[in-house]
């Protein structure tokens, strides 16, 4: 989750907003993104959206298998339904995100027995450092 941080904070650095991710595959770092809505003028360009399809070509498959994605703050359903169809293992997540979390705050897409996976979630990961990073960047902007 530290490395997750770190990458949280590159995507500060251009404006947005903190939040990073990671894609351990069989205990090796795969791949790695961070928010680049802003940058990339994308609304799809999510940490965990840009980290699923670095990890999918590094495998050369779309099924992200035996992986372990961390990310900073808790998926919104747009990212939960991309883990749900990369078939994602295993989700670790530091901050829960009471407006729009797709995995148990608002929603939990992740768990809906009526899709064809639901890996397994663990949160709360670092989550004072994952909400300390988030608030300091809204605060920062208003």
């Amino acid at each position: 989750m530290r490395m997750a941080l770190e990458e949280a904070e590159r995507a500060a650095a251009h404006d947005d907003i903190p939040i990073g991710a990671l894609v351990v595959h069989d205990g090796v770092v795969l791949a790695r993104g961070h928010n680049e809505r802003e940058r990339r003028a994308d609304p799809t360009a999510h940490a965990e959206v840009l980290a699923l399809r670095a990890a999918a070509r590094a495998l050369g498959s779309w099924r992200v298998l035996h992986a372990t994605l961390y990310v900073t703050l808790e998926p919104c359903a747009m990212c939960a339904g991309a883990i749900v169809l990369a078939r994602v293992p295993r989700v670790v997540y530091g901050a829960s995100d009471p407006k729009a979390g797709a995995a148990g705050s608002v929603l939990d897409v992740l768990a809906q027995p009526q899709l064809n996976h639901r890996p397994r979630v663990e949160s709360g990961l670092l989550a004072d450092e994952c909400a300390t990073l988030l608030r300091g960047f809204f605060a920062a902007r208003r």
